[in-house]
């Protein structure tokens, strides 16, 4: 579905003759590809949404970081550039948890995997990132978790 996502999104923003939104949509696609062809690689025929989802995480996480450096360095067209794909990106990803949300997800992680330690945060991430690609920033989660575990 995220891949037809996609392909939608790309044929709109070329009818509407939006340039910046097709170049950030052939970036995902271009990601889209090289996780393709990874998971070939590895036996399967196409990379999971799951894998996708993360991927866009990631890239919109590479922007945030570009964005504050652009900042520093006063170049605030740059800067707006990324803040550009960041949207178009965020366009296609499943809404976002608050933190309310994620405490309850990791609260219901950590009693499903009967994680007692830091020891066992492994497990805890491993049972969100299965449930909640594209839904959740693990960095932040990854702290909560260990303020639960604590």
């Amino acid at each position: 579905m995220l891949r037809d996502d996609l392909q939608n999104g790309l044929k709109e923003a070329m009818k509407n003759r939006d340039m910046e939104t097709v170049s950030a949509i052939r970036l995902i696609i271009a990601g889209q590809k090289e996780k393709d062809v990874e998971a070939r690689g590895k036996g399967l025929e196409k990379a999971s949404d799951a894998d996708l989802l993360a991927m866009m995480q990631t890239m919109i996480k590479q922007r945030n970081e570009s964005v504050k450096i652009y900042k520093d360095g006063n170049r605030e067209d740059l800067a707006a550039k990324e803040l550009s794909e960041i949207n178009v990106i965020t366009r296609f990803l499943p809404k976002q948890l608050n933190t309310e949300e994620m405490e309850k997800a990791i609260k219901d992680a950590i009693a499903s995997t009967g994680a007692a330690s830091i020891k066992d945060m492994g497990k805890v991430m491993g049972i969100l990132k299965s449930q909640y690609a594209g839904q959740m920033d693990f960095g932040a989660a990854s702290a909560i978790i260990k303020k639960f575990l604590a």
